[in-house]
């Protein structure tokens, strides 16, 4: 794991995904005050990726980089294999309430990482608290 301010890039072996993905989530999101509804949201679409990158995944390993601004979170899973991230989307879809990824993301976009492999992009949009300071009054 590599921090960069309110950043991470994980490479993690599949195995480990399911317990390491939503822990990092969950401190970024803190770290930039993320409202609670969309924490829930956040480590939905974190679950759904650590479920279903292992079998989309180029080597047994997920890679993910993960930045929080003030406009929200993105997630960039890398290194998947050739058809991997239409089919990580496809895989986290449930009967009953169908895509989960399209359903919570704000905006889900398909790359490829050069010789890398394919890349999926995930965005989680919000509008970040107003710091308290002397001036605002608060």
């Amino acid at each position: 794991m590599t921090p960069t301010g309110n950043r991470a890039e994980i490479r993690v072996r599949s195995d480990l995904a399911g317990g390491v993905l939503p822990a990092v989530v969950a401190m970024l999101a803190a770290r930039a005050e993320f409202p609670l509804d969309r924490l829930d949201e956040a480590l939905l679409l974190t679950d759904a990726v650590a479920a279903h990158a292992p079998a989309r995944s180029r080597d047994g390993h997920v890679t993910v980089a993960l930045a929080v601004d003030g406009d929200g979170l993105r997630i960039t899973v890398d290194e998947l294999a050739a058809g991997g991230a239409v089919g990580l989307v496809a895989d986290a879809t449930l009967p009953a309430v169908g895509a989960v990824i399209e359903r919570v993301a704000d905006d889900v976009r398909y790359g490829t990482d050069g010789d890398a492999g394919e890349r999926l992009v995930l965005r989680l949009a919000y509008a970040a608290p107003e710091r308290l300071t002397v001036d605002n009054g608060r």
